[in-house]
């Protein structure tokens, strides 16, 4: 009996619907793992399909064609190792997220999901079927287990595949990321591996869906713990990893340990593939958006250079009466720094053409904020008509503290396809403006060094709508504001936890109720990325009609 296994990890990043596009990527991976002499090439969770479909999956013809690609796959790859893919798998009425493992020339095996995962961005349990608990599968001169990702969060499937004989686990998963989400995974996985005394290999897809990025960080533990692999995240990479067998079983042979970097790097990364994947997937090429002169209009730009590249990126400005001499230099001269395009339109003509055929009906009425939604939506106009004749998606924005209580302009500054920084509290677009004006990485198309002007990031802000207008003149200061978010939102605390963190009931209450009285607006604007577990759409989702409010 040879003592040796090798797995050829595909960590890559799957489309979702192109089933023949995803295919192909198994083919290649399973290549690579023939040309290295592996023993089993492994894919993620539901590769075949992209993850994570939502309601596509139960379309009858989608997810018969997902199984006819895998069945046509394994005839493809009979003469070499064992293909290992996720796919939808329908026996009878019932749907599983199955995990099906080929080998020569047919799926010899299939492993089911057993723990469906209902809570944030998932809601499983509405689409699949869940499995029994089963057992090991054979692949060469082992058994092998597979918990599919959820199915690792707990200990009972991992228990009985040691019990019925499993020599090592093999876990495929779609588990996209999180603030903090690879320390999490790691805890759940070493646990897996004191309880059943087995060494884990941990596969992770890559790339980004709708709100979602996979960050990939594949890695292996041997018995203990003790971490033997480690790959890089967000990178699409195929590894060998090599097992050998002693007295005591197998053990997981050391292989490279890449370092992961720090969460403001981990953050920008997500931003830009999010927008990257974003517009690579449904085919735009091009974006655009509005430049105001403030900081979410810059990192928002900078953002989309590194993504796409400068000459992919169009920077429009569109000044009012209002808007302060320093904020157009400042818009171009970071449209500059950057290497954008960079249009100048003004909208006083069309302000004033939309006030005077408004003033028969305003007559008598004293000027308040529906004069300066006007400007917001005229900008919103200007910047459609661009997305629309030159073929740019145009983006949003907003960052999550304006998103949180509604301080945005719906048809106005909140039109658009994309917005990269709709998880992004203010306080924290600062920091990142200033991480990213230190920090250049090769994953980055967009210039290096100082980018975003200093005067971006330092002056205060505002949406200079009115004359002398401060973004402090409605909303709390950013830094207070953004910490009873985090509370009410993040945390999904109360108004006691805001005053018990030093806030005043009566501004906490405020922001309570702005909260709840935006739910329309998120419910109409554009999605983005996904950088915490409080993010707005799928992991917070609240009734738009709500007279409910915390009892005093």
């Amino acid at each position: 009996m040879a003592d040796t296994f090798r797995i050829t990890l595909g960590q890559m990043n799957p489309t979702v619907g192109d089933i023949t596009g995803n295919a192909a990527k198994a083919r290649a991976a399973w290549e690579a793992g023939r040309d290295a002499g592996a023993d089993l090439v492994a894919l993620p969770e539901m590769f075949i399909t992209g993850y994570n479909a939502q309601d596509l999956v139960m379309k009858a013809a989608f997810h018969a064609t997902a199984m006819e690609a895998v069945e046509a796959l394994a005839v493809e790859c009979a003469d070499g190792p064992a293909l290992a893919i996720g796919c939808p798998w329908a026996e009878g009425t019932e749907l599983f997220n199955a995990y099906l493992i080929c080998k020569g020339g047919k799926i010899a095996s299939r492993v089911l999901k057993h723990h469906l995962p209902n809570e944030t961005v998932f809601d499983e349990v509405r689409i699949f079927d869940a499995g029994p608990l089963g057992g090991p599968y054979s692949v060469g001169n082992t058994r092998v287990g597979s918990p599919i990702c959820e199915d690792a969060w707990h200990p009972d499937v991992a228990e009985t595949l040691e019990e019925t004989g499993a020599e090592f686990l093999l876990v495929p998963n779609g588990s996209p990321y999180y603030r903090g989400k690879f320390d999490t995974r790691i805890n759940h996985m070493v646990a897996r591996v004191v309880e059943t005394g087995l060494p884990l290999i941990y596969l992770n897809m890559v790339g980004g869906q709708d709100d979602q990025v996979f960050d990939g960080g594949s890695f292996a533990l041997n018995p203990g713990g003790q971490l033997a692999v480690q790959l890089p995240i967000f990178d699409e990479v195929v590894a060998h990893v090599d097992l050998e067998r002693g007295s005591d079983g197998w053990r997981v042979v050391e292989g490279e340990k890449a370092q992961h970097p720090d969460q403001w790097e981990q953050d920008y990364r997500v931003m830009v593939t999010s927008l990257r994947d974003y517009c690579g997937k449904t085919g735009f090429k091009k974006v655009l958006l509005g430049m105001s002169g403030g900081v979410d209009s810059a990192l928002v730009a900078t953002i989309a250079a590194d993504a796409l590249g400068p000459d992919n990126v169009r920077c429009v400005m569109l000044p009012s009466e209002y808007t302060s001499p320093h904020s157009l230099e400042d818009a171009e001269a970071c449209a500059t720094a950057l290497g954008c395009h960079y249009d100048y339109v003004p909208i006083s003509d069309t302000r004033a053409a939309v006030t005077g055929t408004l003033a028969p009906l305003f007559e008598g009425s004293e000027a308040d904020l529906t004069e300066e939604n006007i400007q917001s939506r005229i900008r919103g106009l200007l910047l459609m008509a661009l997305s629309n004749k030159f073929g740019e998606m145009l983006l949003t924005t907003g960052n999550k503290s304006e998103v949180a209580v509604g301080y945005a302009t719906i048809y106005g500054d909140m039109a658009g396809g994309y917005n990269p920084i709709k998880d992004l509290y203010k306080t924290r677009v600062f920091d990142t403006c200033r991480w990213r004006n230190a920090n250049h990485r090769d994953w980055m198309m967009g210039n290096a060094g100082e980018v975003i002007p200093d005067r971006i990031i330092t002056k205060p802000p505002s949406a200079e709508l009115r004359e002398d207008q401060k973004d402090s003149d409605s909303l709390p200061d950013y830094p207070d504001l953004d910490a009873m978010l985090e509370i009410l939102v993040d945390r999904n605390g109360s108004i006691a936890d805001c005053v018990a963190a030093g806030f005043e009931a009566d501004v906490a209450r405020k922001i309570e109720r702005l909260i709840y009285l935006s739910e329309y607006k998120r419910f109409q604007s554009a999605p983005g990325a996904r950088l915490t577990k409080g993010a707005f759409w799928l992991d917070r989702r609240y009734p738009i009609v709500n007279a409910w409010r915390e009892p005093t």
